[in-house]
């Protein structure tokens, strides 16, 4: 089994996901691809050893593969053109996490510290669960949503393609989110939200992108 992994994108978001990488205690070795390298040489304690442009060289060597990019849009398509370059993508899950039996996890997946995805729930490809976030039994979270620290999500909720949940920020049972949707940092939502809106404030109201 190949134990090496590497994760494109060296900002903080990927520092915080090879610590839980190196928590896990599945990899013996990691390092990153960021398109600051060679300027950039390394990443906290890890290296930083090329370009996405060199990824199709890397693959042999490295195998497993993870994106750390906080733009969701951009984390899926860098997935794709990973996947493309002969890489396995692999999830990564902080092992202080609390996850229901029968959660599904899709592909490049990232879930961190304290966070809790209780029964029923499926989240998608390349999102992320942030710091001590909840997601409550039977939500639908699609591909490349980012639920932001510290957000909770109550019982059957959709969160629709590349939406971002903000920090702090709270979804009542059963509401549905749309596609590219920003939810404001602390904001009630307690209604549906539409595709491509931004919704702010405690109760949440939606407001034109």
């Amino acid at each position: 089994m190949n134990r090496s992994l590497l994760i494109i994108g060296a900002g903080g978001h990927g520092r915080v996901v090879a610590d839980a990488a190196r928590l896990t205690g599945k990899w013996k070795k990691i390092a990153f691809i960021d398109d600051r390298y060679p300027e950039l040489v390394s990443a906290g304690v890890w290296s930083v050893i090329g370009t996405v442009a060199e990824l199709h060289n890397l693959s042999s060597e490295w195998g497993k593969a993870v994106i750390a990019v906080g733009d969701n849009a951009t984390r899926i398509k860098i997935l794709e053109k990973t996947k493309s370059c002969g890489f396995d993508i692999v999830s990564i899950i902080h092992p202080s996490t609390q996850i229901a039996e029968d959660v599904l996890i899709g592909e490049g997946t990232v879930i961190f510290a304290n966070a809790v995805i209780n029964t029923g729930s499926k989240l998608g490809t390349a999102c992320i669960v942030n710091t001590a976030a909840t997601v409550d039994h039977d939500n639908q979270i699609e591909d490349g949503v980012h639920i932001s620290p510290g957000a909770h999500l109550g019982g059957n909720v959709v969160v629709g393609t590349r939406s971002w949940i903000g920090v702090g920020a709270s979804v009542i049972h059963g509401c549905a989110i749309g596609y590219d949707v920003i939810v404001g940092a602390g904001a009630a939502v307690t209604d549906d939200i539409g595709d491509e809106l931004i919704a702010v404030g405690v109760p949440a109201r939606e407001l034109m992108k």
